[in-house]
């Protein structure tokens, strides 16, 4: 049971902390710092982390030279077109467009997974995806679409491209994790992703106006670069390591819930029955996409 909970609670904690970051990062980009530049900070502050975590605890094995192209798609798909992409989606288009565009990431996955890992694609699964994206849009929808970014389209086909890229990133890194640590594989993905920000992150780093920052922007940065990049990160590759990429995927269908509540706390947003009704079919849907799967395992 433990092992169940602590499973399922990486997955649901990386997209509590996903679900948060978009309110967060709308606070400081593209107003007092640029999203390239907010991506600089995001990989160097994680890379640094990784590489601080390995002083303490080494013994590592070495990379095989035919893991290489992985790792170099895997830096290509989950940090710089993800991170790129959505921070400057984001930027350009509302909180809600993205939340509603990024949840074709799972319908992405289950298909990869199917072509690649071989994984089986069933009817109930198929009932868990619609019933988990009608929760979430409801969700979205039932929202305040008055505050819109500027350059909408922009941003949403940015930020739809991003889903793609995340999917196959989710789907490419699974095989890496049943041969290396978790954190192994992070390490050598942010290095190498890194080095594929570093072109478009540090020159509007440069020319970042820190002055105009107060404190409250500073805590919104490091929220972002360490809790919304580095624990997110390091808990979704231990779900993708225990319960898979798609089931990994499937909790994205959460993330609304979370945005909601955060909401309802900090903005003065009210919990109504159509939150609840959407609450209720996103985990319904979650759970559907799952269950076949693990009474397979139970067997």
């Amino acid at each position: 049971m433990k092992g169940v909970i602590n499973k399922y609670g990486a997955a649901i904690g990386s997209n509590f902390i996903f679900g948060s970051s978009y309110a967060v990062v709308k606070y400081i980009t593209p107003g007092f710092i640029h999203p390239f530049a907010l991506n600089l900070v995001r990989v160097g502050t994680s890379i640094s982390l990784f590489w601080i975590l390995f002083l303490f605890k080494k013994g590592d094995q070495k990379i095989d030279k035919k893991d290489i192209p992985r790792f170099l798609l895997c830096a290509l798909t989950g940090v710089v077109i993800n991170q790129l992409l959505f921070i400057k989606g984001l930027s350009l288009t509302s909180a809600i467009h993205s939340s509603l565009l990024s949840l074709a990431t799972p319908i992405l996955i289950t298909i990869i997974a199917a072509l690649l890992l071989k994984e089986g694609f069933s009817y109930l699964k198929l009932g868990g995806l619609i019933m988990g994206i009608s929760g979430a849009a409801v969700l979205i929808l039932s929202k305040d679409q008055s505050q819109q970014g500027s350059h909408v389209l922009v941003g949403d086909i940015l930020v739809l491209i991003n889903a793609s890229s995340y999917a196959f990133y989710l789907v490419l890194v699974r095989p890496l994790m049943t041969k290396y640590s978790p954190i192994q594989v992070l390490r050598w993905v942010f290095t190498f992703g890194t080095i594929g920000i570093i072109p478009f992150g540090l020159p509007p780093f440069l020319e970042t106006n820190w002055i105009t920052f107060d404190i409250s922007h500073f805590i919104a940065l490091a929220y972002v670069a360490i809790v919304g990049t580095f624990v997110a990160y390091l808990l979704t590759v231990y779900s993708i390591s225990t319960i898979g990429p798609s089931r990994t995927g499937a909790f994205i269908y959460t993330q609304p819930i979370f945005a909601a509540v955060i909401a309802t706390i900090f903005a003065g947003e009210h919990f109504s029955l159509i939150k609840g009704l959407a609450a209720l079919l996103i985990f319904g849907g979650v759970f559907l996409a799952n269950f076949k799967r693990e009474k397979t395992t139970a067997v």
